[in-house]
């Protein structure tokens, strides 16, 4: 099977999506001719994966039904055994009932015994729009399924917007979706319902995708670009990284400092919270330089303008009081662990950072629950601080304060260890010093962490969705070749 080009960086959500289909037909792509594209998507990528096998197909009334039946049609003429099972008729007037009277092949009773006796089940009864609960009869029918199911755009009971399960859906073997990944591709937990995800071009015209302006991204190279390296640079023209650490934790900073030279700081100091600290810090790698806990005088020297402050820092206002001296000297500030702990429940006091890295505890701890929609609840955080709010997990979320965000949705399971976001703080603090942009900066860090995490597992011979375990300190050694991938593109 040919391997398919990666999809395209913007995503839509179902009513950007929407706004697409009623601009198509102005340019030259009517409703209809598109549900035929995308059922003929569909029945081609069945057919390329599945033997021919007792089909069942499940209508629903709108236009995902309307695929199915095209689905439904397809299949038969290529010698499959097809039936459809429609959960309620079609919209009348619509294209969907204009590809149900093309269908002149068997219909069953849409019954949990039907789908029971199918051979493969052909899941079209709710897209990606979907806006309640799914149905309770929907749901009957998709828990009595025994066989592969294939899922039209997405599995019935996922919003297509969040990534959010309305009540129930059932994991397909494989999805096809059309023009446009939606974030609920790739964000939990939708994503891991998805089964294998194909996205089919279906003939949509560009002027009608121009005819939204997405706001949200499948985050990638492209998204950004890493900051260039030329002969006529010295290590000053790389930045230099402060990294302030403390003495009850101190790995966390020696983590982010190593990370922050991994990727490409010029320059890099371990500044110790006690003078035992910094005793400490001096047996760390020879190219770590080593401070002494006295901020103001670090701040008196204007190279150092990149900031990694929290790790293994003590959630207390005596962390905030640095964060704020930092701030206010003009610095770029990556806020973590401690920082963001000890501002719980008053995020206010993030203010002038360029990132914030929590996880989906500390997010919670200082925002509040993101509850369902957490691509909603990192933008509000963004927009509260003035700060790119990276929402860490297998699918980050990285928000800016202007609405933008980026989802990173391909992070090895394997990174949920302890020192990982430290390493992923001092990879952005890196960044930042190399003048790249906070959103910019945000977003290549996710990214070379999750294929640096991805590459270890190669290296330890595992797979990606393998149970192996990674330390922190096996992501830092493939962080050069994460690097080198990104510049590949």
């Amino acid at each position: 099977m040919p391997i398919a080009p990666p999809p395209p960086l913007p995503l839509l959500t179902p009513l950007e999506m929407a706004a697409v289909d009623r601009a198509a037909p102005a340019h030259g792509a009517g409703g209809f001719a598109l549900m035929q594209a995308a059922g003929a998507a569909v029945a081609r990528a069945i057919r390329a994966r599945f033997r021919p096998a007792r089909t069942l197909v499940l209508a629903g009334p709108g236009n995902n039904g309307g695929d199915g039946y095209v689905v439904a049609r397809l299949l038969e003429a290529a010698g499959w055994d097809v039936a459809v099972a429609a959960l309620a008729p079609p919209r009348p007037d619509g294209d969907a009932a204009r590809a149900a009277a093309a269908w002149h092949g068997p219909m069953r009773p849409c019954t949990a015994e039907s789908v029971a006796r199918a051979g493969l089940v052909v899941d079209a009864l709710f897209g990606a729009g979907l806006s309640g609960e799914l149905p309770a009869e929907a749901v009957a029918l998709l828990r009595a399924a025994r066989a592969p199911l294939v899922a039209v755009d997405v599995p019935s009971g996922i919003d297509g917007a969040t990534g959010a399960v309305l009540g129930h859906a059932a994991p397909a073997a494989l999805t096809v979706t059309f023009g446009r990944l939606k974030p609920g591709h790739l964000l939990l937990p939708a994503r891991d319902l998805c089964g294998e995800l194909v996205l089919a071009d279906i003939g949509l015209p560009p002027a009608a995708l121009a005819a939204v302006s997405p706001r949200a991204f499948r985050n990638a190279p492209g998204l950004w670009r890493l900051p260039p390296r030329g002969a006529e640079q010295n290590k000053f023209s790389h930045g230099h990284v402060t990294v302030p650490g403390g003495a009850r934790m101190p790995g966390a900073a020696r983590l982010a400092a190593r990370a922050a030279r991994r990727a490409g700081a010029g320059l890099v100091t371990l500044a110790g919270e006690t003078a035992d600290t910094a005793t400490l810090f001096r047996l760390e790698e020879p190219g770590l330089m080593v401070a002494g806990p006295d901020p103001a005088a670090l701040l008196e020297d204007p190279r150092r303008n990149s900031w990694v402050i929290g790790p293994g820092l003590p959630p207390e206002h005596a962390t905030l009081l640095l964060l704020r001296q930092v701030v206010e000297a003009g610095r770029a500030v990556v806020a973590d662990g401690g920082a963001l702990t000890a501002a719980a429940g008053q995020p206010h006091l993030l203010a002038g950072a360029s990132i914030l890295t929590p996880h989906a505890g500390e997010f919670a701890k200082v925002f509040g629950a993101p509850g369902r929609d957490r691509l909603a609840a990192a933008r509000l955080a963004a927009a509260a601080t003035g700060a790119v709010v990276v929402l860490k997990g297998s699918d980050s979320i990285i928000a800016a304060p202007d609405g933008r965000v980026a989802i990173n949705g391909d992070a090895p399971a394997a990174l949920a260890t302890a020192g990982s976001g430290d390493v992923l703080a001092g990879t952005a603090g890196a960044l930042l010093a190399q003048h790249m942009p906070p959103f910019e900066a945000a977003c290549a860090a996710c990214w070379l962490h999750a294929r640096a995490g991805a590459l270890a597992l190669r290296r330890q011979g595992a797979a990606q969705g393998s149970g192996v375990p990674l330390l922190a300190e096996d992501v830092l050694q493939d962080l050069g070749a994460a690097w080198i991938a990104a510049e590949a593109g």
